[in-house]
């Protein structure tokens, strides 16, 4: 079965959809941030089969997140490490660990807190405006056509009815 791809959809929430694939590759992805690097480690972490968590970190290799980095000779064995790109997945984990915290979590409170080392506090992500620094909630935004957005679609009457809804708020 073949699966559809988002990849060149104007939309960067399809793109990364497109680039997640599944559930494995963010959990693959927090247990770097957790300090895992090597297959086995990562295997048990997870209980993920060794085809699937093959699959992903070459995935992840291949889209620039992690870095293959051999730690041993013979047999060559690789360990993977976050790139720049990698740790700009932070940001995400983050946003959607304070959404489960918030929704999914049971009467005990969230099962982990972020602290901020700088300051010392347990802290939750916060999206702000990066001029303003202001919240940015959802009735003081819109969505309006960027300027990667395809000519073939901006004038398609869908379109412009989507983007007019939009500016109407």
């Amino acid at each position: 079965m073949k699966r559809t791809s988002f990849a060149r959809w104007p939309c960067s929430v399809a793109r990364t959809m497109d680039l997640l694939g599944d559930w494995w590759t963010p959990l693959v992805l927090r247990e770097a941030f957790y300090g895992v690097r090597r297959f086995d480690e990562f295997q048990g972490q997870l209980g993920i089969a060794r085809n699937t968590l093959s699959d992903r970190l070459r995935r992840l290799v291949e889209e620039g997140l992690l870095e293959k980095r051999p730690y041993h000779s013979d047999p060559v064995w690789y360990e993977y490490v976050l790139t720049e790109k990698g740790r700009d997945f932070w940001d995400v984990l983050l946003v959607m660990s304070r959404w489960g915290d918030r929704w999914l979590a049971d009467d005990d409170g969230p099962p982990i807190v972020l602290e901020h080392t700088v300051c010392g506090h347990e802290t939750q992500p916060k999206v702000v405006c990066e001029h303003c620094e202001q919240p940015v909630p959802i009735e003081e935004s819109r969505l309006r056509m960027g300027p990667g957005y395809p000519d073939r679609l901006r004038e398609r009457p869908d379109i412009q009815e989507r983007f007019a809804r939009q500016a109407a708020k």
